[in-house]
């Protein structure tokens, strides 16, 4: 798996060497705010609270980074199911939600180097007992995320699910566990142990993780001295311990430090 995480790093980095000179950090700077497309029902990474404020992790380094930079942030939520598209669309300058580095995506965008090394898990209700790990699955219902890895992830279970619904977001799927309208919910790792944190004794997660996958940050193809601005801030973050802190804010824990994964 480890041989997996290095190959999209290398594969991503390489498409990161074209396109200098392409203005797009300038334009941002003119412009004086950097757009951030998002999922605002992904906590912790970017979530609605009940003020209607946009919180999370990755709210709280992008707001770092432009600081930095000098320049606003500016949040523009998003539908996740052609949420590239809309960069391509110019709605937003880049896609910063937890979004899982694909070879796929690869193809399509410019991504910083990894942030979060997070992967696919499953969450059951608290109360399940059936199920001693993902791969007793076999004849079950299992929801996801539309358009999500957990996609990916729930048709490569070991033992074929009954059915897998796909849903708009993971809070509707997760309604739907509760409620035993599903057996199981395939999610990030972060976002299921968001979850059960928040709601005690209704979630759990089974052991073991169907598959590693690293966070970056997404932009257009040719928006490369915009990314660069943005990595190098991001870089001085995990060199000066403020994606530390800001990781133990959310998670308790520092998983920022790539010496670690």
């Amino acid at each position: 798996m480890k041989r997996a995480v290095v190959f999209l790093i290398c594969l991503f980095a390489m498409t990161t060497m074209a396109f200098a000179g392409d203005g797009s950090f300038d334009r941002v700077k003119k412009e004086g705010k950097l757009v951030l497309g998002l999922d605002d029902s992904f906590p912790p990474m970017g979530y609605k609270v009940a003020d209607g404020t946009i919180v999370g992790f990755d709210i709280d380094a992008a707001k770092e980074v432009c600081k930095r930079l000098d320049i606003e942030l500016a949040l523009q939520p998003t539908a996740w199911k052609g949420v590239i598209n809309s960069l391509y669309a110019k709605k937003f300058d880049c896609i910063w939600n937890g979004m899982t580095i694909t070879k796929e995506r690869v193809a399509r965008v410019n991504f910083t180097k990894p942030y979060i090394l997070d992967g696919q898990v499953v969450v059951v209700r608290f109360t399940e007992k059936r199920f001693a790990d993902y791969k007793d699955l076999g004849g079950m219902i299992v929801g996801c995320q539309e358009g999500s890895p957990a996609v990916t992830a729930a048709k490569k279970l070991p033992n074929a699910p009954k059915a897998i619904n796909e849903y708009e977001d993971n809070p509707k799927a997760l309604l739907d566990l509760k409620a035993g309208r599903l057996d199981a919910v395939v999610i990030d790792n972060v976002t299921g142990r968001d979850a059960i944190a928040k709601q005690v004794g209704s979630f759990k997660t089974l052991p073991g993780f169907i598959s590693k996958e690293p966070f970056g940050v997404a932009f257009r193809k040719e928006d490369n001295e915009l990314r660069g601005a943005v990595q190098k801030a991001l870089d001085e973050m995990v060199a000066d311990g403020t994606m530390a802190k800001i990781s133990e804010k959310w998670f308790g824990e520092d998983i920022t430090d790539p010496t670690k994964w």
